[in-house]
This record gives C-alpha cells, sequence and structure tokens, in this order.
C-alpha cells in the first residue's frame, strides 16, 4: 500500500443536463480550474454509457468486460481526478439502475446524461499523485510522489 495525506481544497457543485457527455464535462472542469487531484461523486440519470463490467479472468493485465448501458438508468458513482502528462483522466465506477436490476461497473466513455446528473468534485491539496500507465496490470494507475 502507498498513500498520501493532504486537504480538501476547493469546492464545486455542478450540473449536467440532459444530453450532456458527464465524463467529458468533468474532464473539462477539471481542466479548465487546474484540478490536478480530485475526488467525485455524483448522482442523477444516464441515458448510456460503455461500461466495464469486470475482467473475463482474474488475471494481469485483465481483459475487460464490455457492456453499453441505455434506457435511461438511476445513477450514483463516485470517482477520483489525476493527470496522466498534461491530460486528466477520471475514474469513475457508479452503480446504475433500471426498473429494480442494478448494474456496477467502471464507466469508461460514451456517458449521456438523462435528465440532469449532479455532481461534488473536491480538489485534493497538499498532495502529488499521477495516473501513468502500469504495464503489468493494464491500468492506469494512482502514483504518488514525494512532495
Amino acid at each position: 500500500m502507498e498513500y498520501a495525506q493532504g486537504e480538501v481544497g476547493r469546492v464545486f457543485y455542478a450540473r449536467f443536463d440532459h444530453g450532456e457527455d458527464i465524463l467529458a464535462g468533468l474532464n473539462g472542469l477539471a481542466e479548465k480550474e487546474k484540478i490536478r487531484c480530485g475526488w467525485f461523486q455524483l448522482f442523477g440519470g444516464l441515458l448510456s454509457a460503455d461500461v466495464v463490467i469486470g475482467p473475463e479472468q482474474p488475471v494481469m493485465p485483465p481483459e475487460p468486460v464490455w457492456q453499453q448501458v441505455e434506457n435511461a438508468r438511476e445513477v450514483l458513482g463516485v470517482g477520483s481526478i489525476f493527470y496522466d502528462g498534461d491530460k486528466p483522466l477520471l475514474h469513475l465506477h457508479a452503480a446504475m439502475g433500471h426498473h429494480g436490476e442494478t448494474l456496477t461497473g467502471c464507466v469508461r466513455k460514451h456517458t449521456e446524461v438523462y435528465l440532469v446528473i449532479e455532481a461534488v468534485v473536491y480538489e485534493l491539496q497538499g498532495m502529488d499523485i499521477t495516473r501513468p500507465w502500469f504495464e503489468k496490470g493494464g491500468i492506469n494507475r494512482p502514483t504518488f510522489h514525494k512532495k
């Protein structure tokens, strides 16, 4: 285990409206506000998204199993913001419900809002964490740097 200690800096409350791309919007917020390390929570409606629902087998690197989410689902998610070089990389895990059935996964792309999604973004200060490519794991993994 590795860890870093810091504190909460600025806090942003954002609303994303019907048809907007939630991941693109959060990326844009991170870039515009220069949020290098962050944590966010969101809730609302998700019309569609491409989601990884687990690995094919528990090996490294994993072969992701993709599922396209459609049909307007309620969503509750948490995620992090760290940079790889000069661009923010978001990592969002969410539970998405539709008519009593729930799907949980890593929300990766094509995230279209249904009606509205609200998000709270917490900037984390006093830490130097990036998300470079981790070859062995086949993922972009948080990496801690000494300040």
